[in-house]
């Protein structure tokens, strides 16, 4: 069964996503919060397999949550889902960089919403829908006019694992990168387990970051 703790300061949103995700055989909704502080004590009590956290919320907001809830070790099985809308670009890409799994759009299909808990929760892919990417290439688009990006993190990774970076970074699973570079699934899983290791990323979010700040993936091109 997955656990899944909601988020969210307006009731009715919440009432409507626990109404969706209770009618699921494996999924269940453990608690619901109104503010942050408020999902932070209850994924500490429940440990649920995902928090699905709304950006704006009162005491502590979605973003701060989200990055104290990837910060603590007790919680390493949990995965946040960020709610927002696109026009919360800005703060949804600081909550990537802390560790969240994903983002969906408030006004997501249902079975878009039930899908991506699963996913997120299965722990084996980025969930990368097409509003994620924007996102990404858009925040990475306004850092090229800033400081020259550092890609010293990439010293240490071989040809291969460069070549898996750029794929993960693609939003490609590890199945479909065993496809892509003629592996194995396992010698896949374990490349990304080493990217893991050596970046330090907590998660697959954290390495299309990386994917895009270091040049691997451009934003704006469209890989073939």
């Amino acid at each position: 069964m997955i656990g899944v703790v909601l988020a969210d300061d307006q009731a009715l949103v919440r009432a409507g996503f626990r109404a969706l995700l209770d009618a699921q055989g494996d999924i269940q909704v453990l608690g619901e919060a109104e503010d942050g502080e408020e999902a932070i004590a209850l994924a500490r009590r429940h440990r649920p397999d995902v928090v699905l956290m709304d950006v704006r919320m009162p005491r502590t907001d979605g973003l701060r949550a989200t990055a104290r809830l990837t910060e603590d070790p007790a919680l390493s099985g949990t995965r946040v889902i960020v709610l927002t809308t696109f026009e919360l670009d800005e703060y949804v890409f600081g909550a990537l960089r802390a560790g969240a799994a994903g983002f969906m759009l408030k006004d997501v299909e249902p079975a878009e919403l039930v899908d991506a808990v699963r996913v997120v929760a299965g722990g084996e892919a980025l969930l990368m829908p097409r509003h994620t990417r924007r996102l990404i290439e858009a925040f990475v688009a306004q850092a090229e006019n800033g400081p020259p990006r550092d890609d010293a993190v990439l010293e240490e990774l071989t040809p291969r694992e460069r070549e898996v970076l750029t794929l993960v970074g693609q939003g490609l699973s590890n199945r479909e990168i065993a496809e892509a570079l003629v592996l194995s699934p396992l010698t896949a899983k374990t490349h990304v387990a080493r990217l893991f290791t050596k970046l330090g990323a907590r998660d697959r979010a954290q390495l299309v970051v990386m994917a895009y700040e270091t040049g691997l993936v451009v934003a704006g091109r469209r890989e073939g």
